[in-house]
């Protein structure tokens, strides 16, 4: 495989699972990988956009002019049918001030409490932006279709994942290997384009 020229990257990220997804798939491609653990002081950024992708780009631009360098930034969440589209790009903060993912849960399942399985649709989406310190970027979006399942299952993943049902597995994401979560899930599904369109550049 030709060598990636100028290589580093940051992912505008301090999520761990998300991080450590990202790592993996660029493995073996010669990409110095840094995240804002790396950036103590790294600004707060106000994601009010409208859409993932006015998130993933805001985020992608403001540290870029932070850092000086090309950076990567996803907006990603889950879009539930029943529910209108949410919790969307609210997915994060969904149970309000200090949410955790249990908190999170928790609150969409009593949402969806009584809803018929042929109404618990949902989808996992993901904007992911790659942007140059001059200014260009490239755009790369992801998506998976499943169910809401009626109670958490399974240990791997994070966020939503323990109760969100991939049919052809017939298994909530956290139920799913690693290797193959990361092959199938909205974030692996943009990463795979990301990474497609480095190897072609071969260049950042």
């Amino acid at each position: 495989m030709a060598q990636i020229e100028n290589n580093t990257i940051v992912f505008a990220s301090k999520n761990k699972g998300k991080i450590r997804e990202l790592k993996a798939l660029l493995t073996g491609m010669n990409v110095d990988l840094l995240s804002l653990h790396d950036y103590s002081d790294a600004p707060h950024i106000n994601e009010d956009g409208a859409t993932f992708y006015e998130n993933a780009l805001k985020k992608a631009r403001v540290i870029s002019e932070y850092t000086g360098s090309t950076v990567i930034a996803d907006d990603s969440g889950l879009e539930v049918d029943y529910l209108g589209g949410a919790p969307g790009i609210h997915s994060a903060r969904y149970s309000g001030a200090g949410a955790t993912d249990e908190r999170n849960i928790r609150k969409l399942l009593e949402e969806m409490e009584g809803v018929p399985e042929e109404q618990r649709g949902a989808a996992f989406r993901c904007a992911l932006v790659l942007y140059r310190t001059d200014g260009t970027f490239e755009i790369f979006e992801g998506e998976l279709k499943g169910t809401i399942s009626r109670e958490p299952s399974g240990s791997e993943g994070f966020g939503y994942d323990p109760v969100f049902v991939v049919p052809e597995y017939g298994k909530t994401v956290a139920e799913i290997d690693p290797g193959t979560k990361n092959r199938i899930s909205h974030r692996g599904t943009a990463f795979v384009k990301l990474k497609k369109s480095l190897q072609e550049r071969q260049t950042i």
